[in-house]
């Protein structure tokens, strides 16, 4: 490699740790934060550690066509996060200007579950158990919208030993799902940490804006094929191509963190 390639690489590493280090600042000063040491890290599911949206776009894409209601893939990309009941009564008020009565919720989302069963690769995102590995010093928490049983019991098969039922935030145990704050706010108490000391990791737009009404900086790994503007609009403090560009961003946010 040439020396002047050496030198747009380093140009463009010092500018990348340069952004970060300023959106750390900006979310520090919006919320009067003073520098802490980073205590607790929080991942969502879907799109973060499985690489599981295709197979959750294309079943309830199949699922609610099923029910008359034509959608696109694209569209649960920006339902992520929230609770299957949520999305159903979205496309209803959408499409027949209503809500779902309790038993079309309930055959929806068992058709969607069953579909998903047959679709879902099983396959973690490249690089997320290194980066789940490299936050092991912190308070680690799953935080999904997700209440599918086979769902949350591969989290242990690929995550083993990490999520349990004391650090894992399942759409079962919210009122409100994202993207309202509570399921991250859940999160804090779980790690008995401050907004400050912590981090979410996100993938999708309510995702995001859960994380920062909760308070917290959150950062986005766009996994999925919207826009990085739609993340940044949502306030990710910054957005990732890849898993392996937050492991890489990680000692920058620490450092960032601890002022």
């Amino acid at each position: 490699m040439s020396s002047r390639s050496n030198e747009a690489l380093y140009i463009v590493f010092m500018l990348d740790t340069r952004f970060i280090s300023d959106a750390v600042q900006k979310h520090r000063q919006k919320h009067h934060y003073t520098p802490k040491e980073l205590k607790a890290s929080f991942f969502d599911m879907d799109g973060v550690l499985f690489d599981s949206m295709p197979a959750h776009a294309r079943s309830w894409v199949q699922a609610v066509a099923e029910e008359g209601l034509k959608t696109e893939p694209e569209d649960f990309y920006l339902y992520e996060g929230q609770t299957a009941a949520c999305t159903i009564n979205l496309l209803y008020r959408r499409h027949l200007n209503r809500d779902a009565t309790k038993e079309e919720e309930k055959r929806i989302y068992l058709r969607k579950t069953a579909l998903f069963g047959e679709y879902d690769s099983g396959r973690a995102i490249p690089d997320a158990e290194s980066v789940v590995a490299e936050l092991s010093d912190t308070f680690r928490v799953l935080v999904t919208g997700s209440s599918q049983p086979g769902l949350l019991k591969r989290i242990g098969k690929v995550y083993p030993g990490i999520f349990n039922k004391e650090n894992m935030v399942t759409g079962n145990d919210v009122s409100i799902g994202k993207p309202h704050p509570e399921p991250y706010l859940m999160a804090l108490k779980y790690a008995k940490a401050s907004p400050e000391e912590a981090l979410v990791v996100e993938n999708a737009p309510k995702g995001v804006r859960a994380g920062v009404s909760a308070g917290i900086f959150t950062v986005a790994v766009n996994t999925g094929p919207l826009p990085d503007a739609v993340l940044y609009e949502e306030g990710a403090g910054v957005v990732f191509d890849d898993m392996s560009q937050l492991l890489a961003a990680l000692p920058h946010i620490r450092e960032a963190f601890a002022g």
